[in-house]
């Protein structure tokens, strides 16, 4: 591998080399995504190449943010189980490499014969499925930056515990981490594979360990020219998100935030569980009233096409408004919360039947922003008075920085270590 020039060279620091030792982490070929097309939002381009490769390295935000959805996520988050600040970087330098070599459809070691020296091999669960356009984001959590590991002067301004909001109802066993890994693939076993073998790396260096996931499905939220999908309550989902680069320009990458690099952005993480049976015997007609849209065409109250502009001022004759106040999108909707946009990026999520014979499945609401308080904006209106909320639960939060991307040669989170 190409050493930096500028490399720090005290006895202190670790080598480039040294931190990526065992770990495959040749180049990435350069293979760039086509340019979008210019399309209307009534002519989604959505297909599926199972060869498509997005690249790992950069000089801006993260893949899997700005990336258009893929078809399937694996989500984990992690706990610290060092004190050592080292441990963290040898495992941020070594899950950098390994992420570098499965973007790419390669394996990050030997499959066969079987492994004998620690981390340098490969499960092989992904071997021919190609890269399937995955993606793997790494956040870091409030506690990577706390006096522990002595990396507080180098923590995000916005990077805190979230507030208690009104539809908080966590459960432990979905709450929290330190570190949080995001698979998205067009392929679910090739998400499986990448988040199998970080887990892996993470316990084999003894700097982490698992604390919760969730494997999703049918992206939950549209990106640019992708047809809008729907959620497990049979709505489509997304219609409004992020989509133009003058917005995730304004409302998702940070630019001065943290010191040591712009391009990064905050997420927010929620397991929302649905309860799927109370909402089959509601009526159609009340349920789009919950939303504020259409169920078949996606269009609001107040329109006949799913990107019409909702007007939420527009009453019937009787004085009521048509998009109910209390619906979904009326208070979601930034024209009624000072223009504050997030970036959505959810998926539905199946685990079988409950405890009590049950449907469990729900949404993994994950969401981007320059600023948390963002996303606490809107969830203290939704959570207060969301009609929705008779219909679903927040039972797991969690919220992490993601840095930028590391350019060829560098890893994630590099400029926390000096």
């Amino acid at each position: 591998m190409k050493m930096s020039k500028d490399r720090a060279s005290t006895s202190a620091k670790l080598s480039r080399r040294g931190l990526l030792v065992g770990a495959a982490a040749s180049p990435l070929a350069a293979i760039a995504l086509p340019a979008a097309a210019e399309t209307r939002p009534s002519e989604p381009v959505d297909h599926v190449n199972l060869n498509m490769e997005v690249p790992f390295y950069g000089s801006g935000g993260q893949a899997g943010v700005e990336t258009p959805p893929q078809r399937y996520i694996h989500f984990m988050t992690f706990d610290l189980t060092t004190v050592n600040p080292r441990d963290l970087q040898v495992l941020l330098a070594r899950w950098s490499a390994a992420i570098a070599q499965m973007a790419k459809g390669e394996t990050i070691g030997q499959v066969e014969p079987a492994r004998e020296h620690g981390i340098g091999f490969d499960t092989g669960e992904a071997l021919d499925l190609g890269p399937a356009s995955l993606t793997v984001t790494v956040g870091l959590g409030p506690e990577v930056f706390s006096e522990r590991l002595g990396l507080a002067a180098m923590k995000p301004q916005f990077l805190r515990e979230l507030e208690h909001l009104p539809s908080d109802a966590f459960l432990p066993q979905f709450t929290g981490g330190d570190l949080s890994l995001q698979a998205c693939a067009d392929d679910p076993q090739v998400a499986y594979h990448a988040i199998r073998d970080l887990a892996r790396i993470a316990k084999d260096t003894g700097a982490a360990s698992t604390r919760w996931t969730v494997m999703g499905f049918g992206r939950a939220s549209a990106g640019r020219n992708q047809a809008t999908p729907r959620n497990l309550l049979g709505y489509k989902d997304g219609t409004r998100n992020i989509a133009e680069p003058e917005d995730f320009d304004r409302f998702v990458w940070t630019r001065d935030d943290p010191v040591w690099g712009g391009m990064g952005s905050y997420q927010v993480a929620r397991k929302i569980k649905m309860h799927i049976e109370n909402w089959d015997v509601d009526r159609v007609s009340d349920q789009n009233n919950v939303f504020g849209r259409f169920k078949v065409s996606g269009a609001p109250l107040t329109g006949t096409d799913e990107f019409d502009t909702p007007d939420f001022g527009k009453t019937d004759a009787e004085g009521n408004h048509v998009i109910p106040r209390t619906s979904h999108i009326s208070l979601a909707a930034h024209e009624n919360n000072d223009g504050i946009k997030i970036l959505r990026r959810s998926y539905n999520y199946t685990e079988g039947i409950n405890e009590v014979g049950l449907l469990s499945a729900g949404l993994l609401f994950i969401s981007y922003q320059n600023d948390p308080a963002h996303f606490e904006r809107l969830q203290q209106r939704l959570g207060a008075a969301d009609r929705l909320n008779e219909y679903i639960s927040h039972i797991g939060s969690a919220i992490f920085f993601v840095p930028p991307a590391p350019e060829e040669g560098h890893y994630i989170g590099q400029q926390m270590f000096g």
